[in-house]
């Protein structure tokens, strides 16, 4: 019951911010603290959340020989996804051309924003990159919220557990209390999404305003309508391999995917995200290790985007490159959004230092940046759902997928749907009754109502 109506007050939120944004500009930007608490108490439980689901996961499993393997088919499942990801973009981009007859103006403090942003080193060296996987400390990892490094430790921490044996199970057996109190946690937690969501879709609109759809409308709708496309056949593709229905996965993931929409980060839906795929039927070590690597390695919105919006850059200076080049250039792409930094608009800094890496100029990232905000729900979005369609599919590979459990969290949902119409149902004819006596019944009836 109480998930169908955090989404429905969640959905009321996102009404409600859009309209104070749009009639109350001023008053929308003042709610931008409400959208930074939520996220600060989001990101409080991801470390601890994080931590203790992995090494419960992992350690309770016991089989370490498996590790390896659940590690190359995720991977592999990454790449594949990406890969698509980036196609599909690219289709997109190449029949629609968004930045065919673009015009709008733009500020030189938008023009500056992107310089800075192309100077931004966000991608290092291969090298580089397997070394920092590995933390120094995991204090430092958990207050940078790098969830790849926090993975990394959380997995040593088990393989030792398993090594142990025996003498360890006070440790499991409190780090497994820890998973099951992190989550509690997360449920306090969630009732406060609807005040951020408010928060954060008030000051989006009041910040961009309204009029910036229709002259952003073809570069917009030419996202939005790839994104679709790719969770369109991704999900068709997951469902077929696990042999479940689309609607069900659809409805299982409702709710983390309407949070990371309304409020453009996938961290504010991560921990509720674990919890209902572990749910849904997947086992908690798969969900453990597929979902936070995935955020480093599966970015399957962002590639899509970056794929779009280096041909919207192009297009817009109108810059003809051979099929050569093209595909050199979305293969760098696909690389340089691997293990990049967690700085802000990162995608736009992504874009920015490939397009000045190849000597293309940078304006279309200096347009983009009036709609980003926009943009960033979608490919956030997506990036969330195609990692918890990636732990459907992992566990079906790794025959860990649990089709009773699945079938339970329908039922549940159908019999929560149900419940809560018989009890809106009583709710508004309790309101008919006393309305009615309110208004025929004598002073003395009233009282009683």
């Amino acid at each position: 019951m109480k998930m169908s109506r955090l989404t429905l007050y969640i959905f009321i939120s996102l009404i409600a911010g859009i309209f104070v944004g749009w009639k109350f500009p001023e008053f929308g930007k003042q709610m931008q603290p409400l959208a930074h608490i939520f996220l600060n108490m989001i990101k409080m439980i991801i470390a601890p959340l994080l931590f203790s689901v992995v090494v419960t996961g992992i350690a309770s499993h016991g089989n370490i020989k498996s590790l390896g393997k659940l590690g190359a088919k995720t991977l592999i499942w990454f790449a594949s996804a990406t890969s698509f990801a980036l196609v599909i973009g690219l289709s997109v981009g190449l029949i629609f051309k968004p930045g065919k007859g673009f015009s709008t103006s733009i500020s030189e403090n938008m023009i500056n924003t992107a310089t800075v942003m192309a100077s931004q080193n966000t991608h290092e060296s291969a090298i580089d990159m397997i070394v920092n996987i590995f933390p120094t400390s995991i204090i430092k990892s958990m207050a940078n919220g790098d969830l790849l490094q926090i993975v990394v430790f959380s997995i040593f921490f088990a393989l030792a557990i398993c090594a142990v044996g025996q003498k360890a199970k006070p440790v499991l057996d409190c780090v497994s209390s820890l998973s099951e109190i992190m989550f509690k946690f997360t449920q306090f937690v969630m009732n406060f999404a609807p005040i951020g969501v408010f928060g954060a879709i008030s000051y989006t609109i009041a910040e961009s305003g309204m009029g910036i759809m229709m002259n952003y409308a073809k570069i917009i709708l030419s996202l939005y309508f790839a994104l679709f496309l790719f969770l369109f056949v991704i999900l068709n593709i997951a469902c077929r391999i696990v042999g479940i229905s689309v609607f069900s996965l659809l409805r299982a993931i409702r709710e983390p995917a309407m949070l990371a929409f309304t409020t453009s980060t996938s961290e504010a839906a991560l921990p509720q995200a674990m919890k209902i795929m572990e749910n849904f039927g997947v086992s908690k070590n798969i969900v453990g290790f597929v979902m936070p690597t995935g955020y480093t390695f599966n970015l399957d919105g962002s590639t899509l985007y970056l794929a779009l919006a280096m041909l919207f850059s192009l297009q817009i200076r109108d810059i003809e490159v051979s099929t050569f080049q093209l595909l050199f250039i979305m293969g760098t792409l696909m690389l340089t959004s691997k293990g990049i930094a967690g700085v802000p608009r990162v995608a736009l800094v992504v874009l920015a230092g490939t397009l000045s890496s190849f000597g293309f100029p940078i304006i279309g990232v200096a347009i983009l940046l009036g709609v980003d905000q926009i943009l960033d729900m979608g490919r956030t979005t997506v990036n969330l759902i195609g990692n918890c369609i990636a732990t459907v599919v992992i566990a079906k590979w790794e025959n860990e997928f649990n089709y009773t459990k699945m079938e339970l969290f329908n039922k549940q949902f159908k019999r929560t749907t149900r419940e809560e119409l018989r009890v809106y149902s009583n709710e508004i004819l309790s309101r008919v009754s006393i309305e009615e006596h309110s208004q025929y019944g004598t002073t003395e009836n009233k009282e009683n109502v």
